[in-house]
């Protein structure tokens, strides 16, 4: 359920930086009609989320057994991607994020196509809110049912709203590129852990080779059925037991990642 926490915090603070990205410049300026145009954004950026919600979920009832065991395969399969994907291209433009956002605004100022920025406004927080969706589904497939799972909900909203406005305070202990640092390595954490989880159900499903099982066993160092061996095994993808080929999609995934990463920033130097 830390993991859903998480989740909920880091996509709601990345969804507020846009918003109050639009809103400072549209105050600055005076646009009350800009106003009405961006909260309208905000508000559709949001029903989609939710009727992709819905979708997901009817899509989820009408299959049998087997073929949800696929379709639950698939969107946690997604959900570590979408993780991995966010990580990428806040990398890649994070920095002139703003830059972008003021110049589409300045762009419908002039054009008088305040629907163009409501288009932008609710693609942006449809964006982190259906990613956001896409998580929470590949996280809850197996507690759906605790009520305690969608109670993170509206906490991860109300903590990123407190962490919103420190960092707005641009304090010297929490910078915005501090912030986004952090985050990134517990988001790549988070989808390393997804996509062990997806691997488990492949092997389940016998899409995956198990190759040898298990290479080791260190439950009487750190077991992954107690409270904390627990949360770190659903926030890392940490396994006391794990398979072969666990250990190779692991080590495949940081690779993979560690090697993206160095190739982007060359790219950008």
């Amino acid at each position: 359920m830390g993991n859903a926490l998480f989740i909920v915090w880091r996509e709601t603070v990345e969804a507020m930086l846009v918003v109050g990205i639009l809103h400072s410049w549209l105050k600055q300026h005076g646009h009350r009609t800009g106003m009405r145009y961006l909260w309208g954004g905000v508000a559709a950026g949001v029903g989609l989320a939710i009727l992709l919600a819905f979708a997901i979920v009817g899509v989820a009832d009408v299959l049998s057994d087997t073929g949800l065991e696929y379709f639950q395969l698939g969107m946690v399969s997604v959900a570590a991607a979408l993780i991995v994907q966010m990580v990428f291209w806040m990398r890649a433009h994070g920095r002139k994020l703003k830059r972008e956002l003021e110049s589409s605004l300045a762009d419908a100022q002039q054009n008088a196509n305040w629907w163009g920025m409501l288009i932008v406004v609710a693609l942006a927080v449809s964006r982190e809110s259906s990613e956001a969706v896409v998580f929470l589904y590949g996280l809850g497939s197996g507690e759906g049912g605790n009520p305690l799972f969608w109670l993170m909900l509206p906490l991860g909203v109300l903590l990123a709203w407190g962490t919103f406005w420190l960092l707005q305070q641009s304090s010297r202990f929490l910078t915005w590129q501090r912030f986004f640092r952090i985050s990134e390595v517990l988001l790549l954490l988070l989808a390393a852990s997804l996509l062990v989880n997806a691997s488990e159900r492949a092997i389940n499903l016998n899409l995956l080779p198990t190759l040898l099982d298990p290479v080791w066993d260190s439950s009487r160092l750190l077991s992954d059925s107690g409270s904390l061996g627990g949360f770190i095994a659903n926030f890392t993808g940490y396994r006391a037991q794990p398979s072969l080929s666990l250990v190779l999609v692991y080590a495949l995934f940081w690779l993979a990642v560690v090697v993206g990463l160095r190739h982007q920033a060359r790219k950008a130097a």
